[in-house]
Order: C-alpha cells, then sequence, then structure tokens
C-alpha cells in the first residue's frame, strides 16, 4: 500500500519515467484533473481513475479509503509536484510515510529552455486561481493578482503560473493600469510539449494586453525600471499636490519623523487617515513592502491626487478610499500602525476608535499645527490611559538670497506618538 504523487506534461505517457508508468500501472486509483487524465486513459484499462476538478478537498479522504481498502494509489499532478503543485497540500494531509514523489521537468525549467533564459534569480508567484476580475489600482489584498503583482513589484524577474482566466493579456493590462510601461518585458509559452507549442519572448505590455494566449501558458515578467526609487525621504515638489498652497501634504521632516515614530514592520497594516496627498501613506507602503496601507481623505482634489501620487511611484500595497473617517474604518482589518494627519474634526472619537483596533506592541502617530488639536490629543489619550509622548518639530530650510543663502522657518509641527503600554511587550 502506498501513494505515488506523480509529475506529468502535455507530452502524457511518452515523457513519463519508467518508475512514474511503472506506479501509474500498479496503481488501483489513479486521481487527476480531467486533461491528465485523459493523458494516461489509454494505458490504464483496470484502475478506476477518479476526477479532482472542483474537488481537491476531497482527495486526502479519497486516499485514505483506498488505502485503508488495501489499494495503492496514484495522483497525477503537472511538472513538478512540488513546485506549485498538490504534493505540499497532500503531504500536509496525509503525512510523508508511505508516500512518493516522482517528478517530471518543471514547467519552469521547460519554458526557460524556450525562452534560452536562466531562471536561477527568479522568484515563482502564482495566478492559477479562480477568475479574479480586472486588476484596478487599489485593489486590496483579497483580489486574485495581488500575491503576483506584489512579487511583480518587489523582484526584477518573476515567473507566473496562470490560468485561463488570469491569463497574461490580463497581467499586462494590470501592469500597465500601475503605470508599468517599456521598462517591462513579458514572455509567454503556450501548450508546451504539444504539437501547437507557442513561444513568445520579450513582448511589450502594449502588445500582450490584448493578444490572445492559448492555454495552458505561463509568464515572464522581467522589470528594468525603479532603480533609484528611494524607500522615502521623497522631495515634498516630487508629490502632486494642490497648487496654490491649499492642499495637504506632510512636509519631508515631519514625514521622516512621523515613519520613524510609526515603527513599521515589513508586512504592517497601517491606516492613513486625512491622507492629503497621500506622502505618509506612500512612503509607509514602500516601508512595510509585505503589509498594505489603508487611506481615507474627504476632500476629492487630494484624494484624486493620492491616486496619481500612487500611480508615479507605483506603489500596488495602498488602497484609498473617498470619505471621512471614521465612517468605512469597520471594514478595514485591525492596524499596526496609524497615522492622522487630519481629523475632520473627529479627533476624539477617531483616537478612542483606533485604541480599541490596535494590535498589541502598535503605534498610534498624529501630527497637528494646532494648540486646540494638540490639546484634544492629549486629554482624549489621558482619558483612556494610553501612553503617550510628544515631540516638537521645528525646521527651517535655506533659502536663496541675491548671490546668498537665508534660513526661512517652516510652521511648527507637533508629532505626538500614542500606544498601550500594557500591550507594549505582547
Amino acid at each position: 500500500m502506498s501513494v505515488s504523487i506523480i509529475g506529468i506534461l502535455d507530452d502524457g505517457w511518452a515523457g513519463l519515467a519508467d518508475p512514474a508508468r511503472q506506479a501509474l500501472q500498479q496503481a488501483e486509483l489513479v486521481i487527476g484533473v480531467g486533461r491528465t487524465l485523459e493523458l494516461v486513459r489509454p494505458y490504464l484499462a483496470q484502475a478506476d481513475l477518479r476526477d479532482m476538478d472542483g474537488a481537491l478537498t476531497r482527495c486526502p479522504e479519497w486516499i485514505k479509503s483506498a488505502l485503508a481498502s488495501g489499494q495503492s494509489v496514484a495522483v497525477l499532478a503537472t511538472g513538478d509536484p512540488l513546485c506549485h503543485g498538490i504534493a505540499t497540500y497532500l503531504l500536509d494531509k496525509l503525512g510523508h510515510d508511505g508516500v512518493r514523489i516522482l517528478p517530471a521537468p518543471s514547467t519552469l525549467q521547460i519554458a526557460f529552455a524556450r525562452w534560452q533564459k536562466p531562471w536561477h534569480d527568479v522568484v515563482l508567484a502564482s495566478c492559477h486561481s479562480a477568475d479574479a476580475g480586472e486588476w484596478l489600482p487599489g485593489a486590496g489584498p483579497v483580489h486574485g493578482l495581488y500575491p503576483l503583482m506584489r512579487a511583480i513589484a518587489l523582484n526584477r524577474r518573476v515567473f507566473a503560473f496562470t490560468s485561463p482566466d488570469n491569463d497574461p493579456s490580463r497581467l499586462a493590462r494590470a501592469l500597465l493600469s500601475m503605470g508599468y510601461d517599456d521598462d517591462v518585458r513579458l514572455s509567454v509559452a503556450c501548450r508546451l510539449l504539444l504539437d501547437d507549442e507557442v513561444i513568445y519572448t520579450g513582448l511589450t505590455l502594449a502588445k500582450a494586453a490584448y493578444m490572445q494566449f492559448p492555454g495552458p501558458c505561463v509568464a515572464l515578467v522581467e522589470r528594468s525600471g525603479d532603480a533609484n526609487m528611494p524607500g522615502f525621504g521623497l522631495e515634498d515638489l516630487e508629490y502632486i499636490q494642490r497648487t496654490p498652497e491649499k492642499g495637504l501634504i506632510t512636509k519631508q521632516e515631519a514625514r521622516a519623523l512621523s515613519l520613524a515614530k510609526l515603527r513599521l514592520r515589513p508586512d504592517a497594516v497601517v491606516w492613513d487617515i486625512g491622507a492629503g496627498s497621500g506622502s505618509v501613506g506612500l512612503e509607509a507602503a514602500r516601508l512595510a513592502p509585505y503589509g498594505h496601507v489603508w487611506a481615507i481623505e474627504k476632500n476629492a482634489a487630494d484624494a484624486a491626487n493620492a491616486r496619481a501620487n500612487a500611480a508615479q511611484f507605483r506603489v500596488g500595497n495602498y488602497t484609498l478610499r473617498e470619505g471621512k473617517a471614521p465612517a468605512g474604518l469597520d471594514a478595514w482589518p485591525d492596524p499596526d500602525a496609524v497615522f492622522i494627519g487630519g481629523s475632520g474634526g473627529e479627533l476624539g472619537e477617531l483616537i478612542k476608535l483606533i485604541s480599541k483596533r490596535l494590535k498589541p506592541g502598535g503605534r498610534l502617530v498624529m501630527n497637528f499645527v494646532t494648540l486646540e488639536n494638540l490639546a484634544t490629543a492629549t486629554a482624549t489619550l489621558k482619558e483612556i490611559d494610553a501612553a503617550w509622548d510628544v515631540v516638537q518639530l521645528q525646521a527651517s530650510r535655506s533659502q536663496p538670497i541675491l548671490d546668498m543663502h537665508r534660513m526661512a522657518a517652516q510652521n511648527p509641527v507637533w508629532v505626538v506618538s500614542a500606544w498601550h503600554q500594557d500591550k507594549e511587550n505582547e
């Protein structure tokens, strides 16, 4: 009694090694998706062939039942069963005893051989899932393309397992919507090892966006841009903002201190309330590349600028909602860090709400330029028994005067940091 997890490619029986053929011929139950079962059906007249399309979660039950009856089992997977394949799932459910894995060359290896490109430095990602719908900037972590889009944002070469709905053309359109263009090339391998195999190398996104790619197919995304984009510390004038200076932007000096006070982890969930032009939230998103920033802004013009800034800096882990807090915050995940740059007159209520939602060890950071808001904040923090501190930041910037320079003072800013002392070390 044993379970063999066997890798198979679209060349079917002819491409299997002898140990894989023998395991299939000895198996009394063979499980696979319909496409792979058809590849072996002519050679397995006596076996029970069971289609697992739409029934993945039932496979462990089928296997255990067969083993209990003294039957041997073979499970068909595509290529290498441990490369985004079913083997990891089954080992978790069945354990390792009595299970052997017989891989075929992975789809990745064959595709890179066709493209004549090395693959030792690629990052693997997948959107081989249910129809995710078209990607729109600001889409959150629940979108089916989100893990792949984050992988592309963080890595220069990404190999993607696609699906009939989430195909390379949808991926190309998603990348175009995020501001990628000539600095990205897409290579696609379609129907590998079949007579109608098609290979594309170095497609532009504009060309790939509306092509039809016969499935199944895989894709390679190669990106050359963003080489000199800093994680944070952008100049104020690099941000799109309303002019004359009626738009809201947290100045660079206050922005740097506020981000330091937020103490962001790479996977932090961040709220940005009163996003203005988006400067704090967008730089927080870069400092938390494996997390996500949820932002809200009540002014339509500022919200439009924040979205434009997200696009120009290609920040994909950032979702902006137009509205006035606290409306809508109940739909956001609990935060690790919260920045308040504007409260719309709801400051006390916001602080109390955030205090209840903030994760253990989380930080609330607020910027104020008026004594009244500072007083409201500190009084509310005292009321809810939060720990807090205040830094008064007053910076001066050099300005030319004739053939010399003088220092021009900026308005002072109070940077208030708050946390739950009893949760600090939880």
